[in-house]
Parts: structure tokens; C-alpha cells; sequence
């Protein structure tokens, strides 16, 4: 299995991504589609590697062909989305709010899944990439379909380890050279 193998990657100092890793991803009470999804999209989102080559075969595994697809649409669209609206959110420039975006994002309409899977791979790779406005926005979305906070708190928790994993290891994998 190779969550095994990234866990066993993990070194001693950071012990406790070990743990939280296999708690996380093996302990989850998310669905197998959301928790995958929220899984492959945000190992695309660490921009990790190993990380991303250890666990897309596993999430491959475990979604359905477009549910897989929609999890690598939601990475890509919030790549864009993140940076854009991070940067229209921290531009001291109201103005900038109110200009139309002009950016094509077809795939949140329809992205071959469950809207409220879509939105919560949206939101953990939200978190990876820090865009506050975003987060609110796919946050309000899950929320008003009846999505529990605590299953929104277990996507962040999922995005937060695998991101956390993907530092130490290209860390380490740098140090090593």
C-alpha cells in the first residue's frame, strides 16, 4: 500500500504527520468518493512529488473515472481561482472587487460529480493555497447543502497533513542531495 510507504518515508522528527497521516486518511468517516477526492486533490495541490506519485495511484483505485477526473479539475480551477481572488482580497484597492473576472471556471457549474464533493476538494485545496475569500465561499456553499462543519474540518485536516507531509519529505529529499 503506499500510503504505507509515505508514512514509512515520514522521518522520526516529524513523527507525528506519521501518525496524523494514517489517522486522517485510514481513520476517516468521510465517504470513499469524498475522502479520495479530497485525498488526490489535494496531494496535486502540495505540489509534492512524492507525495502526489504515492497516493494518486490509491485514489485512482478508489474513485470512479470522473470522480477522479473532477478531482484533478477541482486542483487545476482552484490553482487559478486561489491565486486570483487571494490577490483581489489582499490588494488594498476595493476597485479591484468589482471588476468582472473574466476567467472561464465552466468546470464548478459542472463538474461531472456531486456538487458538494466538488466543493469540498474545492475548499481543501483552498486551504493548501491560503485563499481566505475562497475558503468562505466554498465553506458557505457546503454549509447550505447541509454539510456538517465537522465534515468541512475533516478536509482541512486531510489537506493540512498532506501538505505538511509534502514539505518535510521534498525537505528532506532536497537536504539529501
Amino acid at each position: 500500500m503506499a500510503l504505507d510507504e509515505l508514512k514509512s518515508a515520514v522521518p522520526d522528527y516529524a513523527k507525528d504527520l506519521r501518525l496524523n497521516l494514517g489517522s486522517v486518511i485510514g481513520n476517516s468517516d468521510l465517504p470513499q468518493q469524498q475522502l479520495w477526492g479530497t485525498v488526490l486533490a489535494c496531494a496535486i495541490a502540495s505540489r509534492s512529488p512524492r507525495v502526489l506519485r504515492e497516493l494518486e495511484p490509491e485514489a485512482k483505485a478508489n474513485l470512479k473515472p470522473e470522480a477522479y477526473q473532477a478531482a484533478k479539475s477541482a486542483a487545476a480551477i482552484m490553482a487559478m481561482n486561489n491565486v486570483f481572488y487571494r490577490t483581489r482580497h489582499l490588494l488594498s484597492d476595493p476597485e479591484y472587487g468589482t471588476l468582472r473576472a473574466g476567467l472561464r471556471m465552466n468546470v464548478i457549474g459542472n463538474p461531472g460529480v456531486e456538487k458538494v464533493d466538488f466543493e469540498l476538494w474545492s475548499l481543501a485545496v483552498s486551504a493548501i493555497n491560503g485563499c481566505g475569500q475562497c475558503l468562505d465561499s466554498h465553506e458557505q456553499v457546503l454549509r447550505k447543502a447541509g454539510v456538517e462543519r465537522e465534515t468541512i474540518q475533516e478536509a482541512v485536516k486531510i489537506a493540512s497533513v498532506i501538505q505538511a507531509v509534502g514539505v518535510t519529505l521534498d525537505s528532506e529529499a532536497l537536504l539529501a542531495e
